[in-house]
């Protein structure tokens, strides 16, 4: 597997296995402990999971960040302990709004936004997930967090609808499903959720575990799509000799000598005689501002 370098692979979760287990599955096939992911899908979510494998892995940070897009189904008329179809029956109602007030809610979530995250989730308080506390009875108060609904359409008529979301990173889709619901008085839930977009991947670029499993071992590293094109959005730096060595050695990097005139916090791809190798940012310091290694891949 040439170095190993590791790479990049968009995989489809099916519905009933954790993003873990695909980690899992991953690790086994490329023979590497050295795989994460870009943002944790529930069991019953299907779609679009990054996966990061070898010297990648080291690159989640700067992915997780980008947009996320989500195809998903909101059941009007129940409230569950989950915020999704999967969980306690809190409550239930018959009055069902009119589609055209639906709609009209729905588009009430566009734009910036706090949002607190549900008990059941991921996301850690304390060193403990959410999820886990959940389980066990316990609620615990959640500091909302911002986030940013760029584009977001319902269809559908009665109890049921699709939503279709572009987001940014860190909005639970099952929260804006309840909110909805909330404002409408009938109260709703999750039935359904399908990443499309994620990492600048959508659906249509994934592979399955079957077609990574059906390709024979010495082939699947030719499957990873290279680090550098998952960064491809990133303005580029490039080093002569000289200069890639003292970056190489964790030196800054002033912009004078190099030519360059990024913005103090701008991340860039760094390329050297050998090609890309890493990511660093512009920061000041004491003759100026400079490019500093952050990352290498």
């Amino acid at each position: 597997m040439n170095d190993f370098r590791g790479g990049v692979i968009p995989i489809y979760k099916p519905q009933g296995i954790t993003s873990f287990d695909v980690v899992a599955k991953v690790r086994r096939l490329f023979g590497t402990k050295q795989v994460g992911h870009t943002g944790t899908l529930d069991p019953m979510a299907t779609g679009v999971l990054v996966v990061l494998v070898g010297r990648a892995v080291k690159a989640s940070d700067y992915v997780m960040s980008g947009v996320k897009a989500y195809r998903a189904g909101m059941r009007l008329g129940i409230e569950t302990d989950t915020e999704d179809t999967t969980g306690k029956l809190m409550s239930q109602s018959d009055v069902i709004p009119a589609r055209d007030d639906v709609i009209a809610a729905a588009n009430t979530f566009i734009g910036d936004s706090m949002q607190i995250p549900p008990m059941y989730s991921a996301l850690k308080i304390g060193g403990k997930k959410l999820v886990d506390m959940a389980r066990q009875g316990v609620t615990v108060e959640r500091t909302p967090r911002p986030i940013t609904v760029y584009s977001l359409t319902a269809d559908g008529d009665g109890r049921d609808y699709t939503l279709c979301i572009r987001c940014s990173a860190g909005t639970y889709i099952r929260t804006i499903c309840a909110d909805i619901g909330r404002m409408l008085g009938c109260g709703a839930a999750m039935s359904a959720l399908e990443r499309t977009e994620c990492g600048g991947f959508d659906i249509r670029q994934t592979v399955t575990i079957e077609e990574i499993e059906n390709t024979v071992s010495e082939k699947r590293a030719d499957m990873l799509i290279p680090c550098e094109e998952l960064l491809s959005g990133l303005p580029s730096v490039r080093l002569e000799p000289f200069y890639e060595r003292l970056c190489l050695n964790g030196c800054e990097i002033y912009q004078k000598k190099i030519k360059t005139g990024f913005d103090v916090g701008a991340v860039v791809r760094m390329y050297g005689a050998d090609g890309f190798f890493g990511i660093g940012r512009v920061g000041e310091y004491e003759n100026g501002t400079a490019v500093k290694l952050e990352k290498r891949l």
